[in-house]
C-alpha cells in the first residue's frame, strides 16, 4: 500500500475541510432596532430607509473585523456618503445609483465599534437609499443625552464646494465636491460633544434665490417639507424628533446677490427680507418653542453689504426680544477657497472655531 499517497489524499481533503471558513456574517436590514437615525429621513418600505437632508445619517455599534454597507442612490446619477469610525472621520464614497453599493470597513476586532453614516450631498441631489448592513453582531450605539444644534441654511452649511481633495473645482458635477460631514456646523458641534442636524439648500434665500426673484420656493416654503423641496403633500413630522437646543439660521446671502448678471435682478428689499425672516422664526417658535435661536451673518459677501444684512437681523431680533432667545453672530470676512465662491474645508474650518466660544456660551446659559 502506498501509505505516501494515503497520507497526500488525506491531507487534501483535510485542507479541503477546514479552508471553507464558516460564514460569520449577518444581514441587518435597515429596520433593525439597533440603528439610530438623525436629520431628515424616512422609512420607504419594510426595510429600507432614505435619508434626505445634508448629513442625516444611521449610527450604531458593531463588533467583528469588518462590516458591508449596503446602500443605494435616487435622483442624481451618482451621491456621496463619508463614514465616521469610532468618532474619527473614516473616508467618503461615492455612490452609484441604480445599483447596490457594497462598502467594506474594517473594524478594531474585540471592540464595540461605533460606526456612522452620513449624507455628504443635499435633498435636492436625491436620497440615500440604505438597506442595512453585512455584519458579525450590531448593536444600539451608547447614546448620549447631548445638546442639539440645529443649522438652517444654503450652499455654504451644505458644505458645496469645499471638499476638492479628489475631484478639482470645475471637473465633474456641480456637486461631486460636497462634503456636509465637514461644513461649519458639524464640526462645531463635534468641538462641543453635541449632535447635529442640517437642513440647508444650495441657493435658497428668505425671500429670493441665488438667481430667482420671486418663482422658485424660498426657505419658508422648504423647510416644513420632508424633501425641503416645497411639497406641500408630504410635510415634515416634527413631533417624532427632539427638539435642538439651538437653531442656527444663516441665510442672506443668496438674497443680497447678483444672480448671474445676465437675468434680471432687482434691488435687494430689506422690508421684505426682514418680514419674511421673521415669518419663518415664529412658525420655528411654534414647533420648537424653548430653543435658542441665532441669526449668523454671512462671510461671502462684502462689508456693504453684510451691514445691510446685519441690519436686517438686528429688526429681526427686536421683534423677538420680549418673547424669545434670540442672538446674532457676525462673521469675519473671508476669501473663500473652494468652488465658485464657496469655503473650503480649510475655511469652513476657520468659521467652526470663531462660532465654537459664541455657542459654547449660549449652551451653558
Amino acid at each position: 500500500m502506498n501509505y505516501r499517497l494515503l497520507f497526500i489524499l488525506f491531507a487534501i481533503v483535510l485542507i479541503s475541510c477546514t479552508a471553507q471558513p464558516e460564514n460569520k456574517y449577518e444581514f441587518f436590514d435597515a429596520s433593525h432596532e439597533s440603528f439610530t437615525y438623525s436629520g431628515r429621513n424616512v422609512r420607504i418600505n419594510d426595510n429600507t430607509q432614505a435619508l434626505i437632508s445634508s448629513a442625516s445619517s444611521v449610527v450604531f455599534n458593531a463588533t467583528g473585523d469588518s462590516i458591508v454597507f449596503l446602500i443605494d442612490c435616487d435622483g442624481d446619477p451618482t451621491s456621496y456618503v463619508v463614514i465616521e469610525l469610532n468618532g474619527n472621520y473614516y473616508e467618503r464614497f461615492r455612490i452609484v445609483k441604480d445599483y447596490v453599493n457594497r462598502i467594506v470597513i474594517p473594524l478594531s476586532v474585540d471592540k464595540n465599534n461605533e460606526v456612522g453614516l452620513y449624507k455628504a450631498t443635499e435633498a435636492s441631489n436625491g436620497s440615500i437609499l440604505f438597506y442595512g448592513v453585512e455584519a458579525e453582531s450590531i448593536h444600539a450605539p451608547n447614546l448620549q443625552n447631548k445638546p442639539l444644534i440645529e443649522f438652517i441654511g444654503n450652499s455654504i452649511t451644505c458644505g458645496f464646494g469645499a471638499d476638492t481633495r479628489e475631484i478639482p473645482c470645475e471637473t465633474g458635477t456641480w456637486y461631486d465636491q460636497h462634503n456636509a460631514y465637514l461644513a461649519y456646523g458639524p464640526l462645531v458641534a463635534r468641538a462641543l460633544n453635541a449632535n447635529f442636524q442640517l437642513n440647508s439648500v444650495s441657493g435658497i434665500g428668505i425671500y429670493r434665490n441665488w438667481n430667482d426673484e420671486d418663482t422658485a420656493p424660498v426657505m419658508g416654503d422648504v423647510y416644513f417639507t420632508t424633501y425641503l423641496n416645497g411639497n406641500n403633500d408630504k410635510l415634515w413630522d416634527f413631533s417624532g424628533s427632539k427638539k435642538p437646543d439651538i437653531v442656527s439660521i444663516c441665510l442672506g446671502t443668496n438674497d443680497l446677490s447678483d444672480g448671474d448678471g445676465i437675468k434680471e435682478r432687482k434691488p435687494f428689499n430689506a422690508e421684505k427680507y426682514v418680514s419674511n425672516y421673521i415669518d419663518l422664526a415664529e412658525r420655528i417658535f411654534e414647533v420648537y418653542p424653548t430653543t435658542k435661536m441665532t441669526l449668523l451673518t454671512s462671510p461671502m459677501l462684502s462689508i456693504e453689504k453684510n451691514k445691510m444684512l446685519l441690519s436686517c437681523l438686528q429688526q429681526v431680533k427686536a421683534h423677538f426680544d420680549e418673547t424669545r432667545s434670540v442672538s446674532i453672530f457676525e462673521f469675519q470676512p473671508m476669501q473663500a477657497n473652494g468652488c465658485d465662491g464657496h469655503p473650503s474645508l480649510n475655511d469652513h474650518e476657520i468659521m467652526a472655531k470663531e462660532l465654537l466660544p459664541f455657542y459654547a456660551k449660549l449652551m451653558n446659559n
